[in-house]
């Protein structure tokens, strides 16, 4: 840094020299370098940017820290929030779609920008991520759980209209439920989910919600309402091991790579390209609602992609959901930043 022939004040030559020792001795983060910048643009007039910082409660001596989130969008991705936007906006004038919804996170600068991200959808089987956690969760407390094996004695109504099936567990059959996950997270299996519901703890999976600082559910049903930013939170712990063991953490990325859903977000990304993901779909015959949630492994850029999305055809919501992912993986595989 060439600080001849500048006039600085004396708190800004101040800023500069205690930013050299840190970095001189390699204990300056990612996290402090953009609270550096922060404080010199408050020098300048420009509003700090804060941090939402949330911690893990329930514990005597620790709070582990899970996410930290700078509260401004990112001006790196102000060009590729526009052209969601614009995408967004002409379903919506065709009448294709009523409204749709994005959270991008990109993992090489840690920058994040929302399209209509405070509108709330009914996130359906996206839940099951969550069903996931609590269960791997259940594993670290009493490890060998998921060996246990359960009888899928007789078959569920789920009341729901599924327009996306695959395959599921058959009546009389027994299945460990490790096998259940497979089949919840795989094949999106509804019968699945409900029966390993009947073996998760309650107040497990409601301490998940009550630890992000999410709403907690009262039950598992097409009633509860997020925002694409806020169910990112359960990808967002997986990908940082920043909830379960980082085994754990690695096993439910894994499984969820093996999704079948081909309909989304998939069908933007070129054939091969590495994905964790889940969907969900619910509604009525008035107004669907599709959604999916991935994180995009890319060879020089890992980001995270939520989409939500309402309108009356299915298979319109699945083009814009592919489209705004062909839109993302073209600005993040061609623009590519490196972070600080």
């Amino acid at each position: 840094m060439n600080l001849k022939n500048k006039n600085y004040s004396f708190l800004q030559m101040l800023l500069f020299s205690l930013f050299a020792v840190l970095t001189t001795y390699g204990v300056t983060s990612f996290l402090e370098a953009k609270k550096f910048n922060k404080q010199i643009s408050s020098i300048s007039g420009t509003p700090i940017c804060k941090y939402d910082v949330k911690r893990l409660n329930g514990l005597k001596y620790i709070k582990p820290l899970m996410f930290v989130d700078e509260e401004c969008e990112s001006d790196n991705l102000a060009g590729t929030k526009q052209q969601l936007a614009d995408i967004i906006n002409r379903y919506k004038a065709s009448g294709d779609v009523a409204s749709a919804s994005v959270y991008l996170r990109d993992y090489v600068n840690s920058d994040w920008v929302g399209v209509n991200d405070d509108e709330k959808y009914q996130p359906a089987s996206l839940l099951k991520v969550p069903v996931l956690i609590t269960i791997l969760k259940m594993n670290e407390e009493n490890p060998g759980f998921l060996n246990k094996v359960v009888l899928y004695d007789k078959p569920v109504d789920a009341k729901k209209d599924i327009i996306y099936a695959e395959k599921s567990i058959k009546v009389g059959h027994k299945y460990t439920i490790k096998e259940l996950l497979d089949y919840m997270i795989k094949y999106s299996d509804n019968n699945a989910t409900i029966l390993l519901e009947s073996n998760m703890k309650p107040e497990t999976f409601k301490k998940l919600f009550t630890d992000f600082g999410l709403e907690t559910p009262n039950e598992y049903d097409n009633q509860y309402l997020v925002t694409v930013k806020q169910y990112s939170f359960f990808m967002r712990a997986i990908y940082n091991a920043a909830y379960l063991t980082i085994n754990d953490s690695e096993y439910a990325a894994e499984l969820l790579t093996q999704c079948q859903f081909r309909d989304g977000i998939t069908k933007g990304l070129p054939a091969n390209t590495v994905v964790a993901h889940k969907f969900g779909e619910s509604g009525n015959p008035a107004e669907k609602q599709l959604h999916e949630s991935a994180i995009v492994y890319l060879d020089n850029r890992t980001y995270l992609l939520t989409i939500m999305t309402k309108g009356k055809d299915n298979k319109k919501l699945s083009q814009l959901i592919g489209e705004i992912s062909q839109a993302v993986y073209t600005e993040m595989s061609s623009n590519y930043v490196a972070g600080i």
